[in-house]
């Protein structure tokens, strides 16, 4: 009898420093909705590019802005329903949002992806276009990768599924929005389903 308690007290002292190792508030439902909005801005800058008069979309062009402008969009819209929806499961969880181990979750997947991005930025500047597909999801697979630590095994994974498809867009420049698609579109919204049914769904 004493030795399983013991047993169960081990336990419950394991479950208690994941927990406090873990940032577990990540909402899944946020990674499926993220699939969504990035199809969804992919359809729309492929209706741009098709409806381009020219040859070649310029850094100046009005068509490369309202790509841009997309992006921007996306990216948002993606990181505000991952703060509600997370900051929802925490409170329900009575878990704090905000805390050490959330912080470095956060840092360690900012630090990855802001350098991506000015990694990005310089290779648009220089006219580099048909690498920007595969650096953006190369950088979004290390940040993920980076970052997985700190929260639940299944973001390894899918850090490791963007480095994949990055690495692929590299050898075929030409299809860089499908691969798009693919990394921000279908594997977020897979992922994300699989982390709400695994996690979350009770």
């Amino acid at each position: 009898m004493e030795e399983k308690n013991y047993l169960n007290d081990i336990k419950e002292i394991k479950e208690m420093m994941s927990r406090s190792s873990q940032f577990l508030s990540l909402s899944g439902l946020s990674g499926v909705l993220a699939g969504v909005y990035a199809i969804i801005g992919a359809i729309y800058a492929n209706y741009l590019i098709n409806s381009h008069q020219y040859q070649y979309i310029t850094l100046e062009s009005v068509t490369f802005k309202k790509i841009l402008a997309t992006a921007f969009v996306v990216l948002f819209a993606s990181v505000f329903t991952a703060y509600l929806l997370s900051a929802k499961k925490a409170k329900k969880n009575n878990e704090n949002m905000w805390n050490s181990t959330s912080k470095r979750l956060l840092v360690n997947f900012a630090i990855p992806l802001v350098a991506g991005g000015i990694f990005s930025l310089l290779l648009l500047r220089n006219g580099y276009y048909g690498l920007i597909a595969p650096v953006t999801l190369l950088f979004y697979g290390l940040a993920c990768y980076s970052a997985s630590k700190y929260t639940v095994r299944d973001i390894r994974y899918l850090g490791i599924t963007e480095i994949i498809l990055g690495l692929l867009a590299v050898e075929f420049s030409g299809y860089g929005i499908w691969f798009w698609v693919i990394g921000f579109g279908l594997c977020h919204i897979i992922y994300g389903a699989m982390m709400y049914f695994k996690y979350e769904r009770k």
